[in-house]
């Protein structure tokens, strides 16, 4: 009875799907080439200026600067471990905080009781800035890993909070009636019935915590911190390599979008399950 449940709440938590007469919607093959356009005009537009413009390399380092800076870090073992560390803490920050953004989401989410209680405590914690939080977080628990990833904890449970919450007070009430008749108790319910209607909220929730997470990294790796993307963009800073700060943030823009795109596999993937 259970997985019968389960099946009716599966059916009728996702858009109907399209029939066999109505054609699926595609996309012209030319529109996967869209997006490396204006990616490929800014890196143009930097050739210029740093070539013909005569911008001082001091001022905007050529691409060719940035990738020798690049193969120097490289060399040195440095460019592999930094990048290495910075993905390790955002990855346990972001399943951490998800976590904790899943669970506070659920509690708001399904209960009045916890929507008076925690909802108005958690807004005002969401408005504190990044950086606030450092001298706190070196305070209690030191300059070690565990600052850092509580700071990306926090960044990244937020996104899914909301989400979540924001969700499951919208999750039609017949499926959760119908969860009720065959026997559902609240876990079981939450799990076969209203975390699958939720399904598309919470992995757009998920990947804005991703996001969210990247973020936070270059404030926890201000923590004392001797490795890491983060580190790299600001000890650059401080001794004036303007081609590292550029190395920086293109690694940590490359490696948002690389962790972006997987997780967006991960979505299609899932909503298939689920339909």
């Amino acid at each position: 009875m259970q997985r019968d449940a389960a099946k009716e709440a599966r059916v009728g938590s996702t858009a109907p799907r399209a029939s066999s007469s109505t054609p699926a919607r595609t996309r012209p093959r030319g529109y996967a080439l869209l997006g490396a356009l204006i990616p490929l005009a800014v890196l143009a537009a930097w050739i210029i200026a740093t070539t013909v413009g005569g911008t001082p390399a001091y001022r905007l380092p050529s691409p060719v600067d940035v990738l020798n800076a690049a193969g120097q870090l490289a060399e040195s073992g440095r460019l592999g471990q930094y990048v290495a560390i910075s993905v390790q803490r955002v990855l346990i920050g972001f399943a951490v905080g998800s976590a904790v953004g899943l669970v506070l989401g659920a509690v708001v989410g399904l209960s009045r009781l916890g929507e008076a209680l925690l909802a108005p405590s958690i807004a005002a914690v969401r408005a504190v800035p990044s950086l606030a939080w450092v001298p706190l977080l070196i305070l209690y628990l030191g300059i070690g890993e565990d600052s850092k990833i509580t700071l990306i904890a926090i960044g990244a449970a937020f996104p899914v909070f909301t989400t979540v919450a924001g969700s499951l007070r919208h999750v039609d009430a017949n499926l959760v009636e119908a969860g009720r008749a065959y026997g559902l108790g609240r876990v079981a319910l939450f799990a076969q019935v209203q975390l699958p209607a939720v399904l598309p909220s919470l992995v757009s929730g998920l990947r804005l915590a991703l996001a969210q997470a990247w973020l936070f990294l270059v404030a926890a790796e201000l923590i004392a911190s001797s490795m890491g993307v983060g580190f790299l963009l600001s000890e650059s800073q401080g001794n004036g390599r303007v081609d590292r700060m550029f190395l920086a943030i293109i690694l940590l823009a490359l490696l948002g979008t690389l962790t972006d795109t997987i997780l967006n596999v991960v979505q299609r993937v899932a909503l298939r399950r689920w339909r």
